[in-house]
């Protein structure tokens, strides 16, 4: 049975939309900020995850920036971003065009659960707000993992969450360099607390 893990990146107060800045946001562009070394940390954390993950679920708008940017590039990373099973919850993309990508269309409930059925291992969901608000809703995501940057962004949407002080077990994490810090959480279900 497939587990979701909601894998991004957020600023120290939980901003996680336009990293980049290419939406033009007021609070976009902190994920461009960091140093050489963070970079490359960070980089080698997300090829790792991606190598260790079963396939990836992710939105429309996330597949296409994806795509866009990784399905000719070269080496170990892009390699696994473009042999790795993809799907991509969406009403309107009929032809994704990069190998190894089906579209799951109908109601996101029914589709996610039969694809926690049909993959075995990490099914991780990057960035895709609208798709993560979904998974929340239905109670179907199992761990969430964060790289956070050393940034307040003040403003800008922030990661979805199952609802109002829900507590998650901390699972792992650590320093990832010297300005990047990860955390996993694993999602309680039915517990006001983490056991131990």
């Amino acid at each position: 049975m497939g587990t979701i893990v909601v894998s991004t990146n957020l600023t120290i107060d939980g901003v996680f939309a336009d990293p980049t800045g290419e939406e033009q946001t007021a609070a976009g562009g902190w994920f461009n900020r960091v140093g050489e070394a963070d970079m490359t940390a960070w980089s080698e954390h997300e090829e790792a995850e991606v190598q260790g993950a079963a396939a990836l679920l992710m939105g429309a708008a996330t597949y296409r920036w994806l795509a866009e940017r990784w399905a000719e590039r070269e080496g170990s990373w892009a390699d696994r971003l473009r042999e790795i099973p993809k799907y991509v919850v969406s009403a309107t993309l009929d032809d994704p065009g990069w190998d190894t990508t089906k579209v799951l269309t109908g109601p996101v409930a029914d589709a996610v659960r039969a694809l926690k059925e049909e993959v075995d291992g990490e099914i991780v969901v990057y960035a895709s707000g609208h798709l993560v608000e979904a998974l929340w809703e239905h109670d179907l995501v199992d761990q969430v993992r964060l790289v956070v940057f050393p940034f307040l962004a003040g403003d800008g949407r922030r990661l979805p969450g199952p609802g109002p002080a829900s507590l998650m077990p901390l699972v792992g994490g650590g320093r990832l360099s010297e300005n990047l810090v990860r955390h996993e959480y694993a999602v309680s279900r039915g517990q006001d607390r983490p056991a131990g």
